[in-house]
């Protein structure tokens, strides 16, 4: 499991909380080859560079308001408060563009990758731009930002997108698989980052440890082998955890009662078709067809 599971820190490499599957990441994935994702939490006013490589990069504030600079052209990010308050503006940079990320308020931000070769234009995202789908049903209700699919974007590789999960309720489920090329489906890696919150409202009480917070939002994530390749991953997950899934199915993504869950996703592989195809486990893919009859859950859509 260790190899497909980072905790916070376990990935950092120079500025960079989480460094994997970039052309220029000190932590080495064996057989990870077609995603990458950079987290780092800079003080306002830091900067941060990405040399220009074959690669496209997508950036992602999570926390704060960040400006941007891709080959001399500059770009103001809008950012959130957290990943909880709805969508952000995002930033598509292309390949061979070298980028520079400074912070206005102070925060987080991601950059998804992949290994690229086909140039797309750089491409402002704004807020308001991006399609927000609310997916399942009752305690399979999430929220999904889909920014970088492609019917929002023109990309070479990756398909990028960030799900809010509410407190208590279950996501990437049914489980599924995206490992094999073949009709329906598409081989997909898939980068997982996570965050957790308190679910607003949640009692606050004291810890084991007598700290006045008294709380430890967690959520768990689990991937278990659909064919001879051995894979099996069943997590705690906190704020800045990634976990990487190279095949398998995958699902479900929990979030634990009282406290909320985010991902970011990012997805790329080997096939022509740039399309997220997926196949359910055979033994749950039936809890799609109760869906029908359910509401989506109330706490949807978190805004700002």
């Amino acid at each position: 499991m260790a190899e497909w599971v980072y905790p916070l820190g376990s990935a950092a490499d120079d500025a960079w909380q989480v460094s994997l599957g970039a052309h220029d990441s000190a932590t080495p994935v064996r057989g990870w080859a077609y995603t990458g994702l950079k987290v780092a939490e800079l003080a306002a006013g830091a900067i941060i560079r990405l040399e220009a490589a074959d690669e496209e990069r997508i950036v992602v504030p999570l926390e704060g308001t960040f400006a941007a600079t891709v080959d001399g052209d500059a770009y103001s990010l809008r950012g959130r408060a957290s990943v909880f308050a709805g969508p952000s503006d995002v930033l598509y940079t292309g390949i061979g563009k070298a980028v520079e990320i400074s912070s206005t308020s102070g925060g987080r931000v991601a950059v998804a990758l992949a290994p690229a070769k086909v140039e797309y234009p750089t491409r402002l995202v704004r807020a308001e731009e991006t399609p927000v789908e609310l997916r399942g049903a009752g305690n399979c209700s999430r929220q999904v930002h889909n920014f970088g699919t492609p019917a929002a974007l023109e990309a070479d590789r990756f398909i990028v997108c960030e799900v809010i999960t509410p407190a208590g309720n279950w996501s990437s489920y049914p489980p599924h698989k995206h490992d094999e090329e073949k009709d329906g489906e598409t081989s997909l890696e898939e980068i997982y980052y996570f965050e957790t919150r308190l679910a607003p409202g949640s009692p606050v009480g004291r810890g084991s440890a007598g700290d006045a917070a008294g709380q430890d939002p967690v959520g768990y994530a689990r991937v278990y082998a659909s064919d001879a390749r051995p894979i099996d991953v069943n997590a705690e997950v906190r704020t800045g955890d990634v976990v990487l899934v190279p095949y398998g199915w995958h699902g479900p993504a929990m979030a634990a009662p009282g406290y909320d869950l985010y991902y970011l996703n990012v997805m790329a592989g080997p096939g022509r078709v740039r399309d997220w195809l997926i196949s359910d486990d055979p033994h749950h893919g039936w809890i799609r067809s109760t869906w029908e009859g359910q509401d989506i859950d109330r706490r949807l859509p978190f805004t700002a």
